[in-house]
């Protein structure tokens, strides 16, 4: 397998995307698909879904497609996930407490181990069968565990002091839902998810497509043609 740093973090981006398309094909026993059906299942060409998989190796028979099966377990391996990767959350409030329902009940391959808030009305509380814990309580269940993955739902305030105890105790990746841009030392990665942003930009697109529309409406009435006169 080649260095993952010297592969495109896009290219690593769009391999779960392709592990969730194979996991639904296989619940319906699909036992080959091709990398077309692949681009309309995920919206990226099949040219890309084929470069990106070359970068690991040759998984698929030309004519035939891949074996679902088979690389679905390639894929697993590649990201990690052929074991399940304990993580912690740090925030309960709404979206946290959504995230690790979600994680615990529909993410196969993440294990929740712990949720963390510094509101004493929410701590003792449970998520499913997780309690919610002090956050002083972070460092030591971190280095016990050996927890190398985190999300943080927390204000934007305190983001990035949560950023840093997570990293100071061992935390190697950082799934950050808080709107701010964190600062980390090299080495640890962090993907944003801006929910605000993304529902910005979808409005902005929508928007923009009601104003397309009124202007071609308005370009259309002004280029009517206009009454006849008779000129004497």
């Amino acid at each position: 397998m080649p260095n993952r740093n010297n592969i495109s973090k896009s290219v690593i981006k769009r391999l779960p995307v392709y592990l969730r398309i194979l996991d639904k094909l296989i619940r319906r026993e699909v036992e080959m698909v091709s990398s077309k059906e692949l681009s309309n299942e995920s919206g990226f060409t099949a040219e890309q879904i084929r470069k990106d998989l070359a970068y690991f190796g040759a998984f698929g028979t030309r004519g035939a497609g891949y074996n679902t099966m088979f690389l679905r377990e390639k894929i697993i391996k590649i990201i990690g996930l052929d074991s399940r990767t304990d993580t912690i959350v740090f925030g309960a409030g709404n979206l946290g407490t959504a995230l690790t329902r979600y994680n615990l009940t529909k993410n196969p391959y993440v294990n929740v181990v712990a949720v963390f808030d510094n509101d004493p009305k929410i701590i003792g509380r449970k998520i499913h069968s997780i309690e919610i814990l002090p956050i002083n309580r972070a460092p030591k269940i971190i280095q016990e565990r050996d927890i190398k993955v985190c999300l943080i739902s927390v204000p934007a305030a305190a983001a990035q002091g949560i950023a840093d105890l997570a990293v100071e105790n061992g935390i190697k990746a950082i799934l950050n839902f808080a709107p701010v841009k964190l600062s980390v030392p090299e080495g640890v990665h962090v993907h944003n998810a801006d929910l605000t942003i993304e529902l910005q930009s979808l409005i902005y697109y929508s928007s923009a497509e009601e104003e397309r529309l009124s202007r071609i409406e308005k370009d259309n009435k002004d280029k009517k043609p206009s009454k006849s006169f008779t000129h004497e």
